[in-house]
């Protein structure tokens, strides 16, 4: 038996290389599309000043998405191994690099993105701190920025304890439970004769959690939805927390 453990969305582990994209199947490209279509109809950046920052990307489907409607794209993440593949759809106006969240990068961005759960990995708030003033220090006043997060409190009251997920000939055996502060999820990947096990943690961040640390770096929360077609929050039975906020 082998034994992975991830406690930070990008590290690159064998997980994510081989198995990561047979058990999230469904969060395909088209889904992808329809919303970074919908949040940029909303938006409505100018093209021609617009600069965007997909942090924590992956393998970078939106900014690939956000490039072809016309906007200049940077992506970042900290897997080598997802970059690497970004990599491949590069041109003048889309990069992508291997990069911490909690660091700056040394350029200013009109909006940054922050997609899919890909916060709420670390160990304590103070890492989450640090991810906001790198965010402060990349933005100006006016930038936006976009939160797409679990909806804690639905996840706490509807989760699914054990769950078996058959896909592609591997049999996924998950289990799911949550303490005070973070939802864990146990996932058994049999492949074959081959057992692998493997832990995944985020923080139970809700919306008072993130108007607090906006408020950190001077942001002003203007508009909250609960899924990708921008329908109205509700903690109880929306899919989605999904914030956009813009700096003072």
């Amino acid at each position: 038996m082998n034994t992975a453990s991830k406690n930070t969305a990008w590290f690159e582990t064998w997980f994510d290389t081989n198995y990561y994209h047979v058990l999230y199947a469904n969060r395909d490209e088209q889904e992808a599309e329809r919303f970074i279509g919908n949040l940029l109809n909303f938006l409505k950046p100018e093209l021609a000043h617009a600069h965007f920052l997909d942090l924590a990307c992956g393998k970078g489907r939106h900014s690939v998405y956000m490039n072809k409607l016309g906007y200049r794209v940077t992506g970042v993440d900290l897997s080598a191994n997802s970059i690497t593949q970004a990599q491949s759809a590069e041109n003048e106006t889309l990069n992508f690099a291997v990069h911490d969240m909690r660091e700056p990068l040394f350029q200013k961005f009109t909006h940054i993105f922050n997609l899919f759960t890909s916060f709420g990995y670390f160990d304590s708030i103070q890492e989450n701190q640090r991810v906001m003033q790198a965010i402060d220090a990349m933005t100006e006043s006016g930038s936006y920025l976009i939160f797409d997060y679990l909806n804690a409190k639905k996840v706490v009251e509807n989760l699914v304890g054990t769950e078996q997920i058959t896909r592609q000939n591997l049999v996924f055996n998950i289990q799911r439970k949550v303490d005070d502060t973070h939802v864990y999820k146990h996932i058994e990947v049999l492949d074959g004769i081959e057992k692998y096990q493997f832990m995944e943690r985020v923080q139970l961040l809700g919306l008072l959690d993130f108007q607090d640390l906006l408020q950190t770096i001077n942001f002003e929360l203007l508009y909250t939805f609960g899924n990708f077609d921008l329908q109205p929050y509700d903690a109880s039975s929306s899919d989605r927390l999904i914030l956009i906020a813009r700096k003072k």
